[in-house]
């Protein structure tokens, strides 16, 4: 391990607005399990595929539609 380093040619990282936040939330388990399987299809972790399902949302600009009877 070197005493000093150099950094005056170092770049931010472009990644870094992308960081993600851990958060608690609570969702039913029907859900959960819809995504698992939907997961277990696409080859790729459940929490990815529900956050790539919320950016879908977001980029979409989706608004829920919402009606009690």
């Amino acid at each position: 391990m070197l005493e000093e380093y150099d950094f005056s040619n170092a770049r931010k990282n472009p990644y870094a607005k992308a960081l993600k936040k851990q958060i608690t939330i609570n969702i039913d388990s029907n859900t959960i399990d819809y995504f698992k399987e939907q997961a277990e299809v696409v080859g790729i972790p459940y929490q990815t595929l529900i956050n790539l399902y919320l950016k879908d949302c977001v980029a979409n600009n989706r608004h829920l539609s919402l009606s009690w009877q």
